[in-house]
C-alpha cells in the first residue's frame, strides 16, 4: 500500500513538472561566439535565471554573426546576438531587425602577432585572421590599424577564419595568418604560446558597442511580455557575475574552458560593475604595458 502511494506521488510530481515545463514558452537564442564576453548568455541558461522568469531558453552556438543573422531572419531563432553592424546593414535592406540590448559594451579584443613582430607598424604586409569582413571587431581593428598608418587592403590582408578567437589561435600556430585579435582573456593564453601582444583595440576605439542582443521587431512586438522577461533574466545573470565573483570564476573556468586565473582577469575587465569598469580597464592597460 505504501509502495503504491509513493508511486502515485512520484507520478503526480512528474506530471506537475511536465506541466510546468509546458507552461514555459520556449525561446531559441543564438550565440555567435562562446567567449568570456558572451558568458551572461550561458549564465542565464545554466544558472537558471531565464527559468526563474518562466522561460525555456534554448541556447544555440552558431559560430559567427552571418550564421546567426541568417537563422534569425529565417525565424529559426527568436533572439540573436553579435556585433551590431551586420544587423544594421540587414535592416537597411528591409529586414525588421531591432537591437534590444547590449552584451559586450566595449571592445574586448587584443591584437596579437607572431613573436617576431614588435609593434603594430611592423604588421605592414601581414595577413590577419577574422571571422568575417563586416563584423564589429574588424571595423574596430581597421580603425586601430589606421591610427598606426596601416590602411586596408593596401597594407595588409584579412583571411576569413571561422570559429572565433580559439580558431584564430590555431591558424596562428599553423602559420596561416600572421596576426589576429583575440578576446580577453585569451591574450594570456596566446602569450603562453609565444605570441606577442601588440595593442588593445579599446585604446584606439574606446567607445564601441561590440556585441548586442537582436530580435525581429515583428516578433518582439507580438511577444513584448516574453521579451521583458528575457531581458530581466539577462540582467540577473549580469548581477550574479558582478556579485558572486568566486562562484562566477569557477563557473566560467569550467564552461569556457579557461584557466581560473585567466577567467578571473577577464571577468574583472569585461563584467566589472559600471562604476569600476573604466578604472579596471585603465589599470589593466597600465599593468600590461
Amino acid at each position: 500500500m505504501v509502495g503504491r502511494c509513493v508511486s502515485a506521488l512520484a507520478l503526480l510530481l512528474l506530471i506537475s513538472a511536465l506541466a510546468a515545463a509546458q507552461d514555459r514558452p520556449r525561446i531559441y537564442l543564438g550565440a555567435s561566439s562562446k567567449t568570456l564576453g558572451y558568458s551572461p548568455l550561458w549564465v542565464g541558461v545554466k544558472r537558471g535565471f531565464f527559468e526563474q522568469q518562466g522561460l525555456d531558453v534554448q541556447l544555440i552556438l552558431l559560430r559567427g554573426v552571418p550564421m546567426t543573422l541568417q537563422a534569425l531572419a529565417a525565424s529559426s531563432l527568436q533572439i540573436g546576438s553579435g556585433g551590431p553592424e551586420p544587423y544594421i546593414e540587414a535592416s537597411e535592406r528591409g529586414l525588421d531587425f531591432a537591437i534590444a540590448g547590449g552584451i559586450i559594451n566595449g571592445m574586448a579584443q587584443v591584437i596579437i602577432a607572431g613573436k617576431n613582430y614588435k609593434s603594430i607598424e611592423e604588421l605592414r604586409g601581414a595577413t590577419f585572421g577574422a571571422a568575417s569582413l563586416t563584423s564589429a571587431t574588424v571595423t574596430a581593428l581597421k580603425e586601430a590599424l589606421r591610427q598606426k598608418g596601416l590602411e586596408y587592403p593596401r597594407d595588409y590582408k584579412i583571411l576569413i577564419v571561422a570559429g572565433g578567437s580559439a580558431a584564430n589561435l590555431t591558424a596562428m600556430q599553423s602559420g596561416q595568418i600572421n596576426a589576429t585579435t583575440v578576446a580577453v582573456p585569451l591574450n594570456h593564453a596566446a602569450e603562453e604560446l609565444g605570441f606577442a601582444t601588440l595593442g588593445r583595440v579599446l585604446d584606439a576605439v574606446p567607445n564601441f558597442q561590440s556585441a548586442t542582443i537582436v530580435v525581429r521587431r515583428s516578433w518582439a512586438e507580438r511577444n513584448r511580455a516574453l521579451m521583458v522577461r528575457f531581458m530581466r533574466g539577462l540582467v540577473l545573470a549580469y548581477r550574479w557575475l558582478h556579485d558572486q565573483r568566486e562562484a562566477a570564476v569557477e563557473f566560467l573556468a569550467k564552461e569556457m574552458q579557461l584557466k581560473p586565473a585567466h577567467a578571473a582577469k577577464g571577468l574583472g575587465i569585461l563584467h566589472a560593475k559600471p562604476a569600476l569598469a573604466h578604472r579596471r580597464r585603465a589599470q589593466y592597460r597600465r599593468h600590461e604595458t
